[in-house]
């Protein structure tokens, strides 16, 4: 492991929090890692373990800071990560400098950028007025049943009320700060059953084939067009992800056959108007549908948040950040919910990918941006 000069310097942070594996759902020892680096700098910690299997137990970490009255900045992110998988060129939970690169599972997605924020914290100018807090889950990269969810549960028991929260999300593409997101689309899983009667296929008036009935309901789903897309939204899309009768006799009409489809739409639907629409189709075949809303899409309007943000990377980096709504659901979807959000991190290139790594420097400059953002939100 590379050794840096200071302990509180983004790099040797980052080691830290990496070197404690946690697939999610996380527990333990990278909570105790990041208590540990947060006291000291006056926060109150309140790590709390929610749920039982199979979504949990989840522990989640919520820390604070008061200084006067002031505004309330809020940083969230995740400590857990995905499986590392197989074939790394080195222990993917023992961090390792290589040229320019920390590699180490979580490196980008996203043990960097909460490290980033915390050394950040050592460079606030001291007694700024109001209140920073940290919104940390061990399940985001899971069900996110018992994560940011009941994290915000804690922070209204406690009387934290965030008057804009930044996510720690990997945004950026091919260079730190070319893209900030703003909002992104909701998610919906259904599950289309046709139920039927078994029979044998040479007496097919004995029997009721539900796999016709379930071919027509997928034609016309695929034949749906949900909208066009918005001024900051792609096109809603609708995929056929699973299709399953199982079964293993060639001379039996099966019972029943279930299909699984995935939209992701764009803030011109909800989850719910979603279900009844796919529902409607799949009665008109006899179908059922079983649906489960993972999120629903936000937008945070460009204004003071994305601004803050805009400046801060442009003051470090030089660049002129994009804003966007792209990509896949992150927490940022229930944080909506409580003020002004936007997400902003390290370069993705390499999130839930073999050899996960981020460049030191990038480590260095997110610290500088995260200290602007700070620093500028409390002034307000």
């Amino acid at each position: 492991m590379t050794k840096t000069s200071t302990n509180h310097d983004a790099l040797a942070l980052a080691e830290r929090l990496l070197a404690c594996p946690s697939v999610t759902p996380a527990v333990g020892d990278v909570f105790a890692e990041l208590e540990a680096m947060l006291v000291p700098l006056g926060f109150t910690v309140d790590r709390f373990v929610s749920g039982v299997a199979p979504d949990g137990p989840v522990e989640n970490l919520l820390a604070w800071r008061t200084t006067g009255a002031g505004p309330h900045f809020a940083f969230a992110g995740h400590l857990d990560v995905v499986p590392p998988g197989h074939g790394w060129a080195s222990d993917p939970f023992t961090p390792v400098v290589r040229g320019d690169l920390l590699y180490g599972r979580g490196a980008v997605d996203m043990k960097g950028a909460i490290a980033a924020f915390v050394a950040a914290l050592h460079e606030l100018p001291d007694a700024l007025p109001g209140t920073i807090s940290l919104i940390i889950t061990g399940d985001e990269e899971g069900p996110a049943t018992y994560g940011t969810l009941a994290l915000m549960d804690r922070m209204v028991a406690h009387g934290l009320h965030p008057d804009m929260c930044l996510v720690g999300e990997p945004t950026s593409s091919a260079r730190l700060g070319d893209v900030v997101k703003i909002g992104r689309r909701g998610s919906v899983n259904m599950w289309i059953k046709v139920a039927g009667t078994q029979g044998h296929v040479a007496y097919p008036h004995l029997a009721d084939n539900p796999i016709p009935a379930l071919v027509r309901i997928l034609a016309k789903v695929d034949a749906e067009v949900l909208d066009e897309g918005t001024d900051w939204f792609q096109p809603s899309n609708i995929e056929i992800t699973d299709l399953e009768v199982g079964n293993p006799a060639h001379n039996v009409i099966p019972a029943a056959a279930t299909a699984r489809i995935s939209i992701r739409f764009n803030d011109q639907h909800s989850g719910a108007s979603l279900i009844d629409r796919i529902s409607a189709i799949a009665a008109s075949e006899g179908g059922t549908v079983d649906a489960k809303i993972s999120g629903e899409p936000f937008l945070t309007q460009p204004g003071t948040l994305s601004t803050l943000i805009s400046d801060a990377i442009r003051d470090v980096t030089g660049l002129d950040t994009e804003l966007s709504t792209t990509g896949g659901t992150s927490d940022a979807r229930f944080l909506s919910r409580l003020c002004p959000v936007a997400e902003f991190g390290l370069n993705n290139a390499t999130m839930h990918k073999l050899d996960e790594a981020v460049a030191v420097a990038d480590l260095h400059d997110l610290t500088r941006i995260y200290t602007l953002i700070t620093e500028r939100a409390l002034r307000g």
